[in-house]
Protein backbone atom coordinates (compact mmCIF):
# COMPACT_ATOMS: atom_id res chain seq x y z
CA UNK A 1 0.00 0.00 0.00
CA UNK A 2 1.12 3.35 -0.86
CA UNK A 3 1.65 6.38 1.93
CA UNK A 4 -0.68 8.40 -0.57
CA UNK A 5 -3.42 5.32 -0.44
CA UNK A 6 -3.03 5.28 3.43
CA UNK A 7 -3.11 8.95 4.33
CA UNK A 8 -6.55 8.77 1.86
CA UNK A 9 -7.88 6.30 4.07
CA UNK A 10 -7.05 8.12 7.09
CA UNK A 11 -8.74 11.05 5.74
CA UNK A 12 -11.80 9.46 4.70
CA UNK A 13 -11.81 7.61 8.19
CA UNK A 14 -11.83 10.71 10.19
CA UNK A 15 -14.21 12.78 8.16
CA UNK A 16 -16.41 9.99 9.02
CA UNK A 17 -15.66 9.53 12.52
CA UNK A 18 -16.25 12.81 13.16
CA UNK A 19 -20.17 12.80 12.80
CA UNK A 20 -21.61 11.22 16.13
CA UNK A 21 -23.62 8.40 15.87
CA UNK A 22 -25.21 6.01 18.44
CA UNK A 23 -21.43 4.94 19.57
CA UNK A 24 -20.06 8.75 20.22
CA UNK A 25 -23.98 9.99 21.96
CA UNK A 26 -23.66 7.17 24.27
CA UNK A 27 -20.34 7.82 24.85
CA UNK A 28 -21.00 11.16 25.70
CA UNK A 29 -24.09 10.39 27.51
CA UNK A 30 -22.23 8.08 30.15
CA UNK A 31 -19.20 10.39 30.00
CA UNK A 32 -21.47 12.96 31.41
CA UNK A 33 -23.00 10.67 33.98
CA UNK A 34 -20.27 8.91 35.30
CA UNK A 35 -17.00 11.91 34.95
CA UNK A 36 -13.59 10.97 33.55
CA UNK A 37 -13.29 7.44 35.09
CA UNK A 38 -15.57 5.63 32.54
CA UNK A 39 -13.34 7.34 29.82
CA UNK A 40 -10.98 4.48 29.70
CA UNK A 41 -13.53 1.76 29.79
CA UNK A 42 -15.97 3.61 27.06
CA UNK A 43 -13.14 4.06 24.51
CA UNK A 44 -11.73 0.53 25.36
CA UNK A 45 -15.37 -0.67 24.26
CA UNK A 46 -15.75 1.13 21.48
CA UNK A 47 -11.98 0.18 20.28
CA UNK A 48 -12.78 -3.50 20.61
CA UNK A 49 -15.98 -3.02 18.83
CA UNK A 50 -14.91 -1.49 15.75
CA UNK A 51 -12.10 -3.77 16.05
CA UNK A 52 -14.94 -6.84 16.10
CA UNK A 53 -16.92 -5.49 13.15
CA UNK A 54 -14.08 -4.75 10.70
CA UNK A 55 -12.21 -8.14 11.39
CA UNK A 56 -15.75 -9.93 10.47
CA UNK A 57 -16.71 -7.87 7.44
CA UNK A 58 -13.35 -8.54 6.26
CA UNK A 59 -13.66 -12.21 7.02
CA UNK A 60 -16.71 -12.38 5.12
CA UNK A 61 -19.61 -11.74 7.47
CA UNK A 62 -20.84 -8.90 5.90
CA UNK A 63 -20.83 -10.51 1.82
CA UNK A 64 -22.61 -13.20 4.02
CA UNK A 65 -25.15 -10.97 5.68
CA UNK A 66 -26.22 -9.73 1.77
CA UNK A 67 -26.51 -12.96 0.83
CA UNK A 68 -28.62 -14.18 4.17
CA UNK A 69 -31.66 -12.09 4.92
CA UNK A 70 -32.03 -14.07 8.00
CA UNK A 71 -28.63 -13.18 9.09
CA UNK A 72 -29.11 -9.68 8.72
CA UNK A 73 -32.46 -9.27 10.21
CA UNK A 74 -30.91 -11.04 13.32
CA UNK A 75 -28.14 -8.45 13.44
CA UNK A 76 -29.65 -5.73 12.67
CA UNK A 77 -33.01 -6.20 15.13
CA UNK A 78 -30.25 -7.19 18.03
CA UNK A 79 -28.41 -3.70 17.67
CA UNK A 80 -31.72 -2.21 17.21
CA UNK A 81 -33.34 -3.44 20.42
CA UNK A 82 -30.16 -2.81 22.64
CA UNK A 83 -29.88 1.00 21.31
CA UNK A 84 -33.73 1.53 22.70
CA UNK A 85 -33.20 -0.56 26.02
CA UNK A 86 -30.00 2.58 26.28
CA UNK A 87 -32.59 4.63 25.42
CA UNK A 88 -35.23 3.72 28.22
CA UNK A 89 -32.33 3.40 30.61
CA UNK A 90 -31.03 6.74 30.08
CA UNK A 91 -34.62 8.50 30.19
CA UNK A 92 -35.39 7.12 33.31
CA UNK A 93 -32.24 7.08 35.01
CA UNK A 94 -32.25 8.42 38.27
CA UNK A 95 -30.86 12.46 39.44
CA UNK A 96 -29.65 13.08 42.30
CA UNK A 97 -29.38 16.56 43.69
CA UNK A 98 -26.04 17.72 43.41
CA UNK A 99 -24.67 14.38 41.69
CA UNK A 100 -24.88 12.23 38.51
CA UNK A 101 -25.41 8.62 38.83
CA UNK A 102 -22.20 6.57 38.64
CA UNK A 103 -21.57 4.09 35.60
CA UNK A 104 -19.34 0.85 36.77
CA UNK A 105 -16.66 0.29 34.22
CA UNK A 106 -17.90 -3.03 33.01
CA UNK A 107 -21.28 -1.13 32.55
CA UNK A 108 -19.72 1.27 30.51
CA UNK A 109 -16.97 -0.99 28.75
CA UNK A 110 -20.13 -3.34 27.81
CA UNK A 111 -22.59 -0.92 26.40
CA UNK A 112 -20.04 0.82 24.41
CA UNK A 113 -18.85 -2.79 22.83
CA UNK A 114 -22.38 -4.20 22.04
CA UNK A 115 -23.76 -0.53 20.55
CA UNK A 116 -20.15 -1.07 18.39
CA UNK A 117 -19.83 -4.30 17.30
CA UNK A 118 -24.08 -4.91 16.64
CA UNK A 119 -24.14 -2.51 13.95
CA UNK A 120 -25.07 -3.78 10.60
CA UNK A 121 -24.66 -0.64 8.43
CA UNK A 122 -21.31 -0.61 10.33
CA UNK A 123 -20.46 -3.66 9.15
CA UNK A 124 -22.01 -3.00 5.50
CA UNK A 125 -19.66 -0.02 5.20
CA UNK A 126 -16.30 -1.59 5.94
CA UNK A 127 -17.10 -4.15 3.77
CA UNK A 128 -18.39 -1.31 0.72
CA UNK A 129 -15.28 1.22 2.33
CA UNK A 130 -12.35 -0.65 2.89
CA UNK A 131 -11.89 -2.78 -0.11
CA UNK A 132 -12.00 0.82 -2.57
CA UNK A 133 -8.06 1.11 -0.65
CA UNK A 134 -7.12 -2.68 -0.77
CA UNK A 135 -4.53 -3.13 -3.73
CA UNK A 136 -4.99 -6.42 -5.38
CA UNK A 137 -1.84 -7.20 -6.45
CA UNK A 138 -0.28 -6.39 -3.29
CA UNK A 139 -0.57 -9.47 -0.25
CA UNK A 140 -4.05 -8.73 1.34
CA UNK A 141 -3.33 -9.32 4.88
CA UNK A 142 -1.17 -7.29 5.44
CA UNK A 143 -2.69 -4.20 3.97
CA UNK A 144 -6.16 -5.14 6.44
CA UNK A 145 -4.49 -5.30 9.16
CA UNK A 146 -3.04 -1.63 8.48
CA UNK A 147 -6.06 -0.33 7.61
CA UNK A 148 -7.94 -2.26 10.66
CA UNK A 149 -5.41 -0.77 12.63
CA UNK A 150 -5.68 2.34 11.63
CA UNK A 151 -9.42 2.71 11.54
CA UNK A 152 -9.76 1.14 15.32
CA UNK A 153 -6.73 3.79 16.11
CA UNK A 154 -8.73 6.82 15.24
CA UNK A 155 -11.83 5.76 16.36
CA UNK A 156 -10.29 5.24 19.83
CA UNK A 157 -8.94 8.38 19.34
CA UNK A 158 -12.12 10.61 18.24
CA UNK A 159 -14.14 8.33 21.13
CA UNK A 160 -11.71 9.47 23.73
CA UNK A 161 -11.98 13.12 22.98
CA UNK A 162 -15.66 12.85 22.72
CA UNK A 163 -15.91 11.47 26.73
CA UNK A 164 -12.69 14.07 27.89
CA UNK A 165 -14.77 17.08 26.40
CA UNK A 166 -18.16 15.58 27.92
CA UNK A 167 -16.47 14.65 31.45
CA UNK A 168 -15.34 18.13 31.22
CA UNK A 169 -18.91 19.61 30.98
CA UNK A 170 -20.34 17.03 33.86
CA UNK A 171 -20.23 19.93 36.30
CA UNK A 172 -22.20 22.20 34.19
CA UNK A 173 -25.02 19.90 33.79
CA UNK A 174 -24.66 18.25 37.64
CA UNK A 175 -28.27 20.28 38.66
CA UNK A 176 -31.46 18.03 38.80
CA UNK A 177 -33.27 19.50 36.16
CA UNK A 178 -30.41 20.45 33.37
CA UNK A 179 -29.35 16.63 34.00
CA UNK A 180 -33.10 15.25 33.85
CA UNK A 181 -33.12 17.14 30.40
CA UNK A 182 -30.23 15.72 29.13
CA UNK A 183 -31.03 12.11 29.86
CA UNK A 184 -34.50 12.24 28.39
CA UNK A 185 -33.24 14.08 25.09
CA UNK A 186 -30.01 11.40 25.04
CA UNK A 187 -32.59 8.43 25.70
CA UNK A 188 -34.55 9.93 23.24
CA UNK A 189 -31.78 9.97 20.81
CA UNK A 190 -30.93 6.79 21.54
CA UNK A 191 -34.03 5.37 21.00
CA UNK A 192 -34.82 7.12 18.08
CA UNK A 193 -31.31 5.46 16.66
CA UNK A 194 -32.43 2.32 17.70
CA UNK A 195 -35.56 2.62 15.54
CA UNK A 196 -33.56 3.28 12.83
CA UNK A 197 -31.67 0.86 13.24
CA UNK A 198 -34.46 -1.14 12.81
CA UNK A 199 -35.95 0.24 9.51
CA UNK A 200 -32.66 -0.34 7.54
CA UNK A 201 -32.72 -2.36 4.41
CA UNK A 202 -30.49 -4.61 2.99
CA UNK A 203 -29.00 -2.81 -0.38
Amino acid sequence: MTVETWLAFVAATAAMLVIPGPTILLVIGQSLGGGGRSALPLVAGVALGDLTAMTLSLAGLGALMAASATLFTVLKFAGAAYLVWLGIRMWRAPVADGAVAPVTARRAFRDAYVVTALNPKGIAFFVAFVPLFIDATAPFLPQAALLVATFVSLAAINAGLYALLASRLSGAVARPAVRRAFNRAGGAILAGAGLATAAIRRS
